[in-house]
């Protein structure tokens, strides 16, 4: 014969018990009494349950101070709120500090007022967030080139965010720049960010139907598409590696004496960067190094160029108290302000 459990005798014990007391019979009156043990596992929710089971008692993630998601019960019977959500605040870290007891309070719901920004840049590389020309957060992005940028403590307001990365070799990418509303005690999530690749060339001058090699970085195992222009523009795609590095001999014999444009863009599971920025070289007689592009005074985001980028920021600060670190990027002329004087000074060393 098996033997019973212990607990399996003992709360049969406890109910023969409690069913011989309560029908006794007091005079000629019949007392009859119905009593439910719970227990934690059973399905129903007893004394001291928040839950058991899938009986969760009408409770649900908004009831709990959430926005969404789907809430659970853990094995203790106590409510499980790690697939709850919220898009408007971030559950504060309970106080008890104990772990796994039971009974205790649900922490409060803190509001957060902050952007989250997300995307893919290029594996293992710092990138750069800017708000309202400063640099507000810098992050590494992961191997396969994804990364997460949070920035909090902000007030309710429209901001100008604006983000780049550096390749293994220091080319700087292209800006990507979007205004932002921020409402306070919400957490505005930016996604989808893809930042378009880096891009270079081995020669400022190619002798005419000699090699010149194209090259940059971007997602790992993505298509690029090359765009190579003067007055007809052609195509070439190549693919990334594990690195997302690309590179391509392009053979100049297709191409007329003179100058000539090239730019990139990437595209991944249905995603399309913005093209990058334009590289320019000349077709001629000779071959001729590239250069590493110098620093210009004027190029306030360090993309070594002047234009419009530089100029929007230089108009953010116009007529504005400046802080230490814009002061170092849009004080052309070192008198402690934006004017007039330094937008003649940034026409000066123009780029476009």
């Amino acid at each position: 014969m098996a033997r019973q459990p212990p607990r399996v005798i003992f709360v049969g014990l406890l109910v023969i018990l409690a069913t011989t007391l309560l029908s006794a019979k007091v005079g000629a009156t019949s007392i009859t009494a119905t009593i439910t043990l719970g227990l934690c596992g059973d399905g129903s929710i007893g004394s001291g349950e928040q839950c058991d089971g899938s009986a969760l008692g009408g409770a649900s993630c908004t009831s709990r101070g959430f926005t969404g998601g789907t809430l659970s019960c853990s094995a203790s019977c106590e409510f499980n709120t790690s697939a709850c959500t919220s898009t408007t605040a971030t559950p504060a870290p309970s106080s008890d500090g104990g772990g796994g007891g039971g009974g205790g309070s649900i922490a409060p719901v803190t509001p957060v007022t902050g952007v989250v920004f997300s995307g893919r840049a290029y594996p293992k590389t710092t990138v750069t967030l800017l708000k309202d020309a400063q640099v507000a957060a810098t992050t590494l992005a992961g191997a396969d080139a994804k990364f997460q940028i949070n920035v909090s403590g902000l007030s309710g307001g429209n901001y100008n965010f604006s983000v780049y990365s550096e390749d293994n070799k220091g080319i700087r990418s292209s800006l990507l720049t979007f205004p932002v509303s921020v409402t306070s005690g919400v957490t505005t999530n930016v996604g989808g960010i893809f930042i378009a690749p880096t891009i270079a060339v081995d020669k400022s001058e190619v002798k005419q139907g000699d090699t010149i090699v194209i090259f940059g970085q971007s997602t790992p195992a993505s298509e690029i598409t090359i765009s190579i222009s003067s007055e007809n523009e052609s195509f070439v795609k190549k693919t990334t590696d594990a690195s997302g590095v690309y590179l391509l001999n392009f053979d100049t014999s297709v191409l007329d004496l003179g100058q000539h444009n090239a730019k990139s863009k990437v595209a991944l599971g249905g995603e399309i960067s913005s093209f990058s920025k334009t590289v320019g070289f000349t077709v001629g007689t000779k071959n001729v190094p590239a250069q590493a592009p110098s620093v210009t005074k004027g190029d306030s985001n360090s993309d070594k160029r002047v234009n419009l980028i530089d100029f929007s920021i230089l108009a953010y600060w116009f007529n504005r108290p400046l802080t230490q670190a814009a002061t170092a990027l849009v004080d052309l002329n070192g008198d402690k302000k934006v004017n007039l004087v330094d937008f003649s000074i940034m026409a000066y060393y123009w780029t476009g």
